[in-house]
């Protein structure tokens, strides 16, 4: 028994489709890594910064995420927390960040995996002052 030359089409371009499909499906696992744009800057990543108050009443620490990409500093969390900040080619750090009234203004230096600095700010009663560490986090 042959069979009719539309179904035999039909199941030829069926089969085109499904292998095109599953090629697809197959490549989309890799794709994200392989079309990946490399980092920009050598900063850029996922860090994990402490905050320790050295003088006034505000919280003793605090340990909070970031993520830095193409030297822009991009808090990692929720809440209505506002950051702005920038890395420079050389690591020079600046950033300030606010939350209602309490604000902090924070400065330093990062190195390939770690960094440090300074901050002063304004919490909910009082100035507030102290040091700020980050070391690079490993995903």
């Amino acid at each position: 028994m042959t069979s009719h030359p539309l179904t035999s089409h039909l199941r030829t371009k069926h089969r085109l489709y499904a292998a095109a499909l599953g090629t697809l499906l197959a490549l989309s696992g890799i794709a994200p890594t392989a079309g990946a744009t490399p980092p920009r800057s050598i900063y850029d990543g996922a860090w994990s910064v402490l905050i320790v108050t050295r003088s006034g009443s505000c919280d003793a620490s605090y340990r909070y995420g970031v993520q830095i990409s193409d030297g822009m500093v991009i808090y990692d969390g929720g809440g209505p927390i506002t950051m702005q900040g920038r890395v420079t080619p050389k690591g020079a750090v600046r950033v300030i960040v606010s939350a209602g009234s309490q604000w902090a203004d924070g400065s330093g230096k990062l190195t390939r995996n770690t960094g440090g600095g300074v901050w002063k700010g304004q919490g909910m009663s009082s100035a507030c002052a102290g040091i700020w560490q980050a070391e690079r986090r490993v995903d």
